[in-house]
């Protein structure tokens, strides 16, 4: 048997491969310290019915959350393992971005670790969401686009049309990413692959990919554009968008490697050596701009910041060439330092390490709401599945659940069975379109106000509260604690349904 070669065991990617699995094996270790978030719960409902699109994003995570409940079953460790796999490679990437761009084993290392340590890639790791195959998708554009410029081999186009394609079948702020290299091709010397077979044959198959979800939205009326609509007006109603720029360099970016974001614009724009890579920097340039015209959430951005923090690294490693021996090792040991204290705080902050109503857990649940909602949903079950138990028998049969949000019904629908409750029915996202089966006599209301439950039933009873054994307040315990049992529907189902969907 051949054996591997000495130089291939020490190079950048090799050791790269190695820190991703220790990543990887980080998070298997930690993710199963609370309970599932209720946009995973969401997300695994959604994936016992697949199908080609959802109303809240295309297929690509249903799928995969497929993939998890086959393997794993409902784990909270299984379902966040292909996070944590997407996330990891993204570290991988990151130095093999920095490799093509001519930098050396430690700078390949360095430019890893930065993107591994980022505030959302730290977070994205720990929880089954789109937003971490995302990012991959966009990382790995930017790292098929570096391999077409630097071999020059128009061929490329094929494998980034297809990166694309699985970006958008996954979330659509890929057309950012899309237009970013579009206004990219125009401005730079890369604009002579218009006249390539190669870069339509590219186009032709990013769309091919992108088909069959092209094809579910025509379908439904392009109800997703209508769901976007409806969430970006939330989020500016609510000042979501408000910190754009400053969440760029807090939570896109860890604070202690913004220099190498900015080296890497200076690379892309400035230095000469950057010149044939400039496609890159428009790469990012457009998104921020598209981003704050259309005053979008800060984190849209964050995938576009790996191919900056790779070419940052070559203008850093540069600049350490024109030091004295002992001050560019004085640098190097600073720049390992800032990396080593920016991934232990995130860290600390971010992985779902800390012990509930801890000193720790107290101060990450201030700073953001990532944990709280992964707490009570046993719980919540726990108490529908008591009031079903105590109606009486005849009610049961002719008893539905009616959830306010899309994560109270995907709760019910994950523990419910254990209990024997029927399947939770919900106006949110897909939970409209998949309709309300047989239409119940009785439901068991959460997620309401007493006000809007006995505008539409003739009685509503106040029948529970919305609890967990933490006494942690989330949006379960404080917004719509309250559980109605609530019969004699004012109008039909069917004229409810068509006004009963929202959007969350």
């Amino acid at each position: 048997m051949k054996k591997p070669s000495t130089e291939f065991v020490f190079s950048g990617p090799a050791i790269l491969i190695l820190l991703a699995l220790a990543k990887i094996l980080l998070h298997t270790l930690t993710s199963g310290q609370y309970g599932f978030h209720r946009d995973e719960l969401a997300t695994l409902d959604d994936a016992r019915y697949l199908a080609w699109g959802y109303v809240a994003y295309p297929p690509v995570t249903p799928c995969i959350a497929r993939l998890a409940l086959e393997l794993f079953g409902p784990s909270l460790v299984g379902a966040r393992l292909f996070s944590a796999v997407s996330m990891s490679c993204t570290m991988v990437l990151g130095g093999l971005m920095a490799r093509e761009l001519g930098a050396s084993r430690s700078a390949q290392i360095i430019a890893g670790v930065a993107v591994a340590i980022t505030p959302l890639t730290l977070f994205q790791s720990a929880i089954l969401q789109y937003v971490c195959f995302d990012y991959t998708c966009w990382v790995l554009v930017a790292y098929l686009t570096i391999r077409l410029l630097t071999s020059e081999n128009p061929r490329w186009w094929l494998a980034i049309g297809a990166a694309i394609g699985l970006g958008m079948m996954t979330k659509y702020t890929m057309a950012s990413c899309v237009a970013g290299i579009l206004i990219g091709v125009l401005l730079t010397d890369t604009r002579r692959y218009l006249s390539s077979p190669w870069l339509w044959g590219g186009v032709a198959l990013s769309l091919l990919i992108f088909l069959p979800n092209l094809i579910w939205q025509i379908e439904h009326n392009f109800i997703s554009l209508d769901f976007l609509r409806s969430i970006h007006e939330r989020d500016v109603r609510m000042g979501r968008t408000r910190g754009f720029l400053i969440e760029q360099f807090i939570g896109c970016v860890n604070p202690l490697t913004i220099q190498f974001v900015v080296l890497g614009l200076h690379f892309y724009f400035v230095l000469p050596q950057g010149r044939n890579y400039r496609l890159l920097g428009w790469m990012y340039v457009v998104p921020l701009i598209l981003f704050l015209v259309t005053q979008a959430r800060s984190y849209y951005l964050a995938p576009a910041y790996p191919m900056l923090i790779a070419a940052g690294t070559i203008v850093w490693e540069r600049w350490l060439t024109s030091l004295s021996e002992t001050r560019a090792r004085l640098m190097r040991g600073m720049t390992w330092l800032a990396l080593v204290t920016g991934g232990l705080a995130f860290g600390l902050l971010l992985l779902p390490i800390a012990p509930v109503n801890s000193s720790l857990w107290n101060v990450t649940r201030r700073l953001h709401d990532g944990f709280t909602e992964q707490i009570g949903w046993p719980e919540l079950v726990e108490i529908v599945a008591n009031i079903y138990t105590q109606l009486p028998p005849e009610d049961k049969p002719r008893t539905g659940i009616l959830a306010g949000n899309y994560g109270e019904a995907g709760a019910i629908n994950l523990y419910g069975p254990g209990y024997r409750l029927p399947t939770a029915i919900s106006g949110t996202n897909s939970y409209w379109l998949r309709g309300y089966g047989d239409p119940p006599e009785v439901v068991i209301a959460l997620g309401f106000t007493r006000d809007y439950l006995e505008s539409n039933f003739a009685s509503c009873d106040l029948a529970g509260h919305a609890t967990n054994r933490y006494g942690v307040e989330n949006e379960e315990t404080t917004e719509h604690p309250d559980i109605f049992v609530c019969r004699e529907p004012r109008e039909p189902w069917p004229l409810f349904w068509k006004r009963f969907r929202r959007y969350g």
